[in-house]
C-alpha cells in the first residue's frame, strides 16, 4: 500500500511537463541548501497544512501560503493537489492567487530585489540601475539569476524617498543607490 506521500508524487509527477517537474526539483533543491528538504518532505508538509486546516474557513489561503514557504512560488501541480484535497475548484485557488500579490506561480530567488520606480527614485537614477541589473546580471523585471540567488521586481514604492534611488533586496533596504554600487550591494548577499 502507498503512503500518501508516494501518492501525491505519483500525482504532481502525472500532473506536470518534464519541464516543470525539472524546475520543481532544481527549486527544492535550492530550497534543501536553505534546510528544507527534499520533495517527499516538502509534500509531506504540505499535506500535515491541509489535514490540520481541511474545512475551516481561510484554510486556502492558510495552506497556499505555506506551499509558497516551503518551495519559494507555487507549481501547477502543487495547486491541483492543493485543490483536490481542499475541495476546492481549482478556479477559485487560482482566483485567489491572482488576486493577491504576494502569491506567485513563477520561481522567486533567494532575495528578491526590488527596484522603485516611483516618481522620486525614476528622476535620481532608477532606470539606470535596471540598466545595470540587466547588463551585469543578466536580470529582467520578473526574472531570476541563473543560480537562483536573485529575482527583480519593479515596485511604485517603497517609502522612503527622501532616500531615492531606492532598492530593497529582501527586508533590507539600500537608499541613495548609485549604479556604480548595485553590484558591490548584490555581492554581499551569499
Amino acid at each position: 500500500m502507498k503512503t500518501r506521500v508516494q501518492q501525491l508524487e505519483e500525482i504532481i509527477k502525472g500532473a506536470t511537463t518534464p519541464e516543470d517537474l525539472a524546475e520543481i526539483e532544481r527549486l527544492v533543491g535550492l530550497a534543501k541548501g536553505r534546510g528544507i528538504g527534499y520533495g517527499g518532505k516538502v509534500f509531506s508538509d504540505i499535506q500535515k497544512v491541509i489535514d490540520e486546516t481541511g474545512g475551516k474557513a481561510g484554510a486556502l489561503i492558510r495552506v497556499l501560503q505555506q506551499a509558497q514557504g516551503l518551495i519559494g512560488y507555487l507549481p501547477t501541480p502543487v495547486i491541483a493537489t492543493i485543490s483536490r484535497d481542499l475541495k476546492v475548484p481549482l478556479s477559485e485557488v487560482y482566483g485567489i492567487i491572482s488576486f493577491y500579490h504576494f502569491f506567485s506561480m513563477k520561481p522567486k530567488g533567494k532575495y528578491v530585489v526590488q527596484v522603485c520606480m516611483g516618481t522620486s527614485c525614476y528622476v535620481k537614477g532608477g532606470d539606470r540601475i535596471l540598466e545595470v541589473l540587466k547588463r551585469d546580471w543578466d536580470l529582467d523585471p520578473g526574472g531570476i539569476t541563473q543560480d537562483g540567488r536573485f529575482s527583480l521586481e519593479i515596485v511604485r514604492c517603497l517609502g522612503a524617498c527622501g532616500l531615492s534611488p531606492v532598492i530593497a533586496v529582501g527586508t533590507d533596504i539600500h537608499g541613495r543607490v548609485k549604479p556604480g554600487k548595485v553590484s558591490d550591494i548584490l555581492d554581499s548577499y551569499d
